[in-house]
């Protein structure tokens, strides 16, 4: 018998003994994440897995990317891509696999008992089988946990360029951090689908929170600017500190066209201006005499 055969001989009798063997070993490791995973769904992938993996050895290849073994790697694609998710580290994940091995060897030891180096070369085999899975585990982590950090990125850039309504066709949007390509992009599509969405006449673009403003940033000022304009909408920039006025000077951008201030207030200020409208303060009013009663007034006259 070759070593795929004798590996699959030796699952397909003990399978039910390997498994629960096996599972008893992960969850008596230190590294067992009880907050991340239970007992249960444990279990179930460890059993799933075997069955699958016995089935993959019985085609007598080792070659994990062949045919025989596309159920055994859509399954690892799986549990690795939801543990990158869950947070798990990529070592725990492929532990899920090498935790195999000690089983494995201790059944091949048993059942090669009188021939010792046979099963050394058994023992080697499985071990370098293993050793690929474990490492197509830690690849599909890596590509799950990339897609998770770029999905995040996304959702921090959504959450971090908010489109707020300041009065009643006025919107402001308060940008935070470097604004680069993708994150202008963002910015643009957010502020020109709430134009849509409010007919919205003048927006501000707050720059308060940019550290620092060079070419790139003011080009891409210009274009949510000039997106802005095809929406109907006139745009302000805010935020423009000293420092930053300077940049732009010694840069030679040229914002003539667009309307600058110095803070948000002044901009929602100018905004409220050009809409006709105006904010006063009521203490400042002054009151106006209430108006006499008629009865009271002829009474007076009277008594003069």
């Amino acid at each position: 018998m070759n070593e795929q055969s004798v590996l699959h001989d030796l699952v397909s009798r003990n399978e039910a003994e390997i498994v629960q063997r096996w599972i008893e070993r992960q969850l008596g490791a230190s590294s067992f994440r009880s907050d991340r995973i239970s007992k249960l769904e444990l279990s179930e992938q460890s059993r799933r897995f075997l069955s699958l993996f016995r089935q993959s050895i019985s085609s007598g290849s080792a070659d994990i990317h062949s045919p025989a073994w596309v159920n055994t790697r859509q399954l690892l694609e799986e549990l690795s891509v939801s543990r990158a998710q869950q947070g798990f580290s990529p070592a725990e994940t492929a532990l899920f696999v090498f935790s195999l091995k000690q089983t494995l060897f201790e059944g091949l030891q048993d059942q090669l008992s009188t021939d010792p180096k046979a099963a050394s070369v058994m023992i080697l085999e499985t071990d370098q089988l293993l050793d690929k899975l474990g490492l197509f585990t830690t690849e599909v982590y890596q590509r799950g946990r990339e897609q998770v950090i770029i999905r995040q990125q996304q959702e921090l850039m959504e959450l971090s360029t908010p489109v707020v309504t300041l009065w009643e066709g006025v919107l402001a949007l308060p940008v935070i951090g470097t604004l680069d390509s993708s994150r202008t992009q963002v910015v643009m599509e957010n502020l020109l689908q709430r134009i849509v969405e409010t007919g919205a006449a003048i927006a501000i673009i707050d720059i308060t929170g940019v550290p620092t403003v060079d070419t790139l940033t003011a080009q891409h000022l210009l274009k949510t600017v000039a997106a802005a304009r095809l929406m109907g909408a006139d745009c302000i920039i805010s935020g423009i500190r000293p420092q930053i006025a300077q940049t732009i000077v010694h840069l030679g951008v040229d914002l003539g066209s667009v309307m600058t201030k110095a803070t948000l207030a002044d901009a929602f200020t100018i905004a409220l201006r050009r809409l006709g409208l105006g904010v006063t303060k009521v203490g400042a009013a002054k009151k106006r005499p209430e108006p006499e009663a008629p009865g009271r007034a002829s009474t007076e006259r009277a008594e003069d």
